[in-house]
């Protein structure tokens, strides 16, 4: 625990001091969020989001391509220097292919939020969607999740799914669906929850906390490095993503942190907690998927705006209120996902 503390603060420090320089790179180059009404916009087309959000332009975006970067880095040198210093290494599953599971999702994810936001901010907007299709996004997301859920059900063998007070469920290979679907949910519920300065982040880091702990409870060293080495890298940027936000997280963090937290759920084995954990993101994808439904099969929509969040900045509710309570709300929904989890 004391070196997990101490990569954590290492961590932030690296970040900390890396992230003025990114947000003036940003600058240089206009990666910023535009004008609704500019030529190269990419409003959302809904305009009581637009109302909401216009004091937003100029905000530099895509803060989760250097915490992607950090913590890549980091864990690439500071993992091997740990074995050579004889730290013992303790996992769950084989080493390698569980840094592979990791390291794949937290980049390929990353890497397709990256180019979905170069599309958004240069203008590329002839697929329709201020970026990629919403069914090209998701087919690549499936594409990606199934390949991920491939690895963790015939690679490291995770077939089955602990229920507190029910015990253990043998899946076999319906774990490959599950896991897809899990890691599906979690990544566009991040990117939809990521809508408010600090909201997601800060919603994210008390998610991660309690991950942590639970793969302190089970000692797998590399996923606790990861977590530890991600929470201090995010704890900076919350510095600079509070509101009013210096720096926003993009899709390029919101797509690789949701696939990632799913992910590490699984390999951790408390999809159960996760989804206690990361209840609000549950509820903000649950509250888009039923506006969606609702526009959908009964023509009309069910609440004059969503995601959650944004409705409640509908009603009166100032941004910085939502936050808080948002964080508030989170850090008991770990504490029971924690409790549940380790009676």
């Amino acid at each position: 625990m004391v070196m997990a503390l101490g990569v954590l603060l290492f961590s932030f420090i690296v970040t900390g001091v890396s992230i003025v320089p990114f947000i003036d790179l940003l600058y240089s180059l206009r990666f910023q969020r535009k004008n609704e009404k500019s030529k190269d916009a990419f409003g959302s087309k809904t305009p009581i989001f637009d109302k909401l959000h216009k004091n937003k332009t100029g905000t530099p975006i895509g803060g989760g391509l250097l915490l992607m970067v950090v913590v890549s880095v980091m864990f690439a040198l500071i993992f091997p220097v740990l074995r050579l210093l004889g730290v013992p290494i303790t996992v769950v599953y084989p080493l390698q292919g569980e840094l592979n599971v990791l390291f794949f999702t937290f980049i390929s994810f990353g890497l397709l939020g990256l180019y979905d936001d170069t599309k958004k901010f240069f203008g590329f907007e002839k697929t329709g969607f201020f970026g990629l299709r919403m069914s090209q996004k998701l087919l690549i997301q499936c594409i990606l999740a199934l390949i991920i859920s491939l690895q963790l059900v015939f690679g490291l063998g995770i077939t089955m799914l602990n229920l507190p007070f029910v015990g253990v469920i043998q899946l076999g290979w319906l774990m490959v669906p599950f896991s897809m679907f899990v890691i599906i949910a979690f990544t566009n519920a991040m990117n939809i929850t990521d809508g408010l300065d600090g909201l997601a982040g800060s919603v994210l880091l008390v998610c991660l906390f309690g991950l942590w702990i639970l793969s302190a409870s089970i000692v797998d060293t590399p996923i606790a490095l990861f977590l530890a080495l991600w929470i201090g890298s995010l704890i900076a940027f919350l510095y600079f993503n509070i509101f009013p936000a210096r720096l926003m997280m993009g899709d390029v963090g919101s797509l690789s942190f949701g696939a990632t937290l799913a992910v590490v759920g699984l390999l951790l084995g408390k999809v159960i907690a996760l989804v206690v954990i990361g209840g609000i993101f549950i509820l903000e994808i649950s509250s888009s998927l039923a506006q969606l439904l609702s526009k959908r099969f009964l023509k009309r929509k069910l609440f004059p705006v969503a995601p959650f969040h944004i409705w409640l900045q509908y009603i009166g509710w100032p941004e910085p209120k939502i936050v808080q309570r948002a964080f508030l709300t989170g850090l008991v929904l770990t504490l029971f996902g924690l409790w549940i989890d380790l009676m």
